[in-house]
């Protein structure tokens, strides 16, 4: 049996919903360069929405379509350790945390 992509997404990606992006997707690049881009304009230790870079790649239109690939770009980040995920405050896996989850940037662990 072939799995669809959607299908292996939706395994691979539990936490997201699929939903079609009409046009161009960003370059994984670009969404990695507008989440930097976000988190250097905030003061350290704050954090962003991931539907904050969505809206911002998405321009004038619909945002919503972006989450998944914000998300698996956030996931990315982290796994170079460029980036944190958190939820209520706390670090948390970005591959199975369900739920609203906020970006920043890495805090300085003692040696």
């Amino acid at each position: 049996m072939v799995v669809g992509l959607h299908h292996a997404r939706l395994q691979l990606l539990p936490w997201v919903r699929w939903a079609p992006w009409r046009g161009p997707r960003p370059a994984p690049e670009r969404i990695e360069a507008t989440i930097a881009e976000l988190l250097a304009a905030r003061a350290p230790g704050t954090t962003i929405c991931p539907s904050e870079a969505a809206r911002v790649l998405a321009g004038n239109g619909d945002f919503r379509p972006l989450m998944q690939a914000v998300r698996a770009r956030a996931a990315t980040m982290v796994s170079r350790g460029e980036l944190e995920v958190t939820q209520r405050g706390v670090a948390v896996d970005p591959l199975t945390t369900r739920g609203p989850i906020r970006l920043r940037r890495p805090t300085e662990r003692p040696p």
